[in-house]
């Protein structure tokens, strides 16, 4: 019997498509998941049809449940276990590092390390029927790994809540608080989600890549290193041949022909 991808990818108008695919655990991050969401990342990020990446899970209940608590066993003992949370680090900056705008489309749960994830992603349309949390509390445990992710998108006192309670919050909740972008009806959760993934896709990849990368690097930089930084950025942009398209095609009234350079 062939076992199902623990990863699914499909390609189609420049907008790649990664699911996890561990329905029956609610998509819940094995180590072996982790290790081929890694791979997926890799392979989009040199694929040049691949404008756009877009992140979701199997099934309705769940986009990702967190880590999978029941794989969490002591191979190679306590510092075994250590060095291995070392692929959520891992995970992060190939996500970061990926040059290309990711969109989590988020059906169902986002707890835990599935939460971290969808906040890793640069933009999130959410179901309005979703939900997320961080309910490590419950358990005894602490969300450490997504704690940066956390404080990058909420703030304090509403991050401290979610992290010392437990609790849920719902799509709206979200929504006004600033770390989803777009609620839909869950009968409207692909179409709103293409709608972004496409309008991003119609930008020129160059420009696109070398602005998320300008974010990702002045993110924890000093106001002086980042303003120095993002200058000589913008004379980088102003030099590719993208830039010298789109002002051309705006004066000339006409869609820009984009080359990736």
């Amino acid at each position: 019997m062939t076992q199902e991808p623990l990863v699914l990818q499909s390609v189609e108008d420049g907008i790649a498509t990664l699911t996890l695919n561990r329905p029956h655990r609610r998509n819940a991050l094995s180590p072996e998941l982790l290790d081929v969401l890694i791979e997926n990342l890799q392979s989009v990020k040199h694929n040049p049809d691949v404008r756009v990446v877009v992140i979701t899970g199997a099934g309705e209940k769940a986009f990702c449940a967190g880590g999978d608590l029941g794989s969490q066993k002591p191979t190679g003992g306590m510092i075994g276990m250590h060095h291995g949370r070392q692929r959520f680090v891992d995970l992060f900056d190939e996500l970061f590092g990926l040059g290309k705008p990711t969109i989590a489309r988020v059906q169902g749960m986002a707890l835990g390390g599935g939460f971290g994830l969808m906040l890793g992603c640069d933009m999130v349309v959410a179901s309005s029927t979703a939900t997320f949390g961080t309910p490590e509390i419950k358990v005894g445990l602490f969300p450490m790994m997504i704690m940066a992710l956390i404080f990058r998108n909420i703030g304090r006192k509403r991050a401290m809540e979610m992290m010392l309670t437990g609790e849920r919050l719902s799509a709206q909740e979200a929504l006004s608080l600033g770390f989803i972008n777009r609620v839909a009806q869950p009968e409207d959760l692909d179409e709103a989600t293409k709608a972004l993934a496409s309008r991003v896709a119609s930008f020129s990849p160059a420009v696109l890549k070398l602005g998320r990368d300008a974010v990702y690097r002045t993110m924890d930089m000093s106001m002086g290193d980042s303003l120095d930084h993002l200058r000589s950025q913008l004379t980088l942009n102003t030099m590719l041949e993208d830039a010298a398209e789109g002002i051309t095609a705006f004066m000339m009234k006409r869609p820009p022909q984009w080359k990736n350079r």
